[in-house]
């Protein structure tokens, strides 16, 4: 009889699948090491598991003890699954740009979850790294397996995605495409198969914004993939090029790959395969592409794969008079974005609205281009007139102690008719253009856009 002695020895193993009809008219075959089909649905499953394995040998989790490891979900399922086998508790710290299915996907499996801002610094006491190791501290019998510093992340992928990758292709692989996370996929894998072959070239793709491309950190919306700062697992002499890919990118080309293969895959998969994409146009007949895609598209239902998400952020466009061409009527004298951040005088608040004849702000941490997590807040002419009423004082105090709580968001995509529904609610409105605050428009925007659309 073929039976498996635990869920745990379903790990590994992964087949490799062809894109044969999203890389039609490439020069070069691309195939998916299919990492979805690990009994977690990632390849997280595998440091999981190896990484628990160190741990108990190495005497640092007893019996009875409590994992606990910030993660994005993935990770968090497989050490999960090992919990369940072996009788530990499972307490994870996740960003609230996680979809909330991957909350409940923990909590199924008896985890603990506790959910921290994305828009702060990696040291801010409210981080998920912060947090992650405040419990670590409380928690009676605690253990972090500290996937981002834990070498026995790479070693895993060294000792098994390597091999396998090596034999499936018969050692004719001469591309290596993965996202760039933790660096544990990509550099335990560099490694395996530079030994192999040194002629093989290993491609980090990375989210636009993660320090692996240059970026600072800032928040992006595609989960798993990229970092705010640099992990000891990460070994970048492995990695012979980075790039970038938007969240634009990745989202529409998860969604391609799923409906054109069939092949339901997530976000960071769709960065992973965007980037191979690019690499196959420089390739030649002989070449073989393996892009390692991480995950299912079943943890972002309710984002990647939800039009109603991906349209309010700016990602899917609707037919006829949408939001973007309210923007592109309007007088070029003013810029999209105008905005101030929370540590700015309102006078100067005040000052920039009377100068560009607006009057509303939006608050923002950070430099252009921003994300939609750094929306801070908002500040109003009309509001800050009563205040200012009230006293003169409130000129020099920061925009954040008086600010109202953010705008409501619509996508560039979305309807005009959409924009005139949310109005009547609302004085304004923040426009997303793939992910990112693009403008405000207010009613009087939309009332010039449709009193000009009627005359033509």
């Amino acid at each position: 009889m073929e039976i498996l002695d635990s869920v745990l020895d379903m790990v590994g193993n992964t087949p490799l699948v062809n894109l044969k009809r999203i890389a039609a008219g490439k020069p070069c075959k691309i195939v998916v090491k299919a990492e979805m089909v690990n009994p977690g649905g990632s390849s997280k499953d595998r440091p999981a598991v190896a990484m628990i394995d160190h741990a108990e040998r190495e005497g640092l989790l007893k019996p009875g003890g409590t994992i606990v490891e910030p993660t994005s979900g993935n990770t968090g399922v497989g050490l999960a699954i090992v919990a369940a086998q072996r009788g530990y508790k499972c307490v994870f710290v996740m960003t609230d740009k996680v979809a909330p299915e991957k909350v409940d996907l923990l909590r199924a499996y008896g985890a603990e979850v506790v959910v921290c801002p994305v828009a702060v610094d990696p040291d801010d006491p409210q981080s998920y790294y912060s947090t992650a190791e405040r419990l670590v501290k409380e928690i009676p019998g605690a253990y972090r397996p500290n996937q981002y510093h834990n070498p026995t992340n790479p070693l895993a992928h060294y000792e098994t995605t390597g091999p396998e990758i090596w034999r499936q292709t018969d050692g004719k692989i001469t591309h290596f495409v993965a996202g760039a996370g933790t660096g544990g996929t990509l550099s335990g894998v560099s490694r395996y198969l530079k030994e192999q072959n040194p002629d093989i070239q290993v491609i980090a793709a990375d989210p636009e914004g993660s320090v692996y491309s240059g970026g600072s950190g800032r928040p992006y919306l595609v989960e798993g993939v990229g970092e705010d700062f640099w992990p000891g697992t990460y070994d970048p002499d492995l990695v012979d090029r980075v790039i970038a890919i938007s969240d634009a990118e990745s989202f529409l080309m998860a969604r391609r790959v799923s409906r054109e293969e069939g092949l339901l895959i997530g976000g960071s998969c769709g960065t992973a395969v965007a980037a191979a994409m690019q690499v196959a146009d420089e390739c030649g007949p002989d070449d073989l592409i393996v892009v390692l895609t991480p995950d299912s598209g079943r943890g972002y239902l309710s984002k990647v794969f939800n039009d109603d998400w991906m349209a309010g952020f700016g990602f899917l466009h609707s037919s006829g008079p949408v939001v973007g061409d309210v923007i592109s009527q309007r007088s070029s004298g003013v810029p999209d974005l105008l905005y101030v951040r929370p540590d700015d005088l309102v006078r100067d608040a005040v000052e920039m609205m009377r100068l560009h004849g607006v009057s509303q702000l939006p608050v923002g941490k950070g430099e252009m281009p921003l994300a939609a997590a750094e929306i801070a807040g908002s500040v109003s002419e009309l509001r800050l007139m009563e205040l200012a009423f009230e006293t003169e004082a409130v000129l020099d105090k920061t925009v954040e102690d008086v600010m109202a709580p953010a705008l409501p968001t619509i996508g560039v995509g979305q309807s005009v008719a959409l924009a005139v529904e949310m109005l009547e609610r609302c004085s304004a409105l923040l426009v997303l253009d793939g992910g990112r605050p693009r403008a405000v428009i207010s009613s009087s925007d939309v009332l010039g856009f449709l009193s000009e659309a009627q005359q033509s």
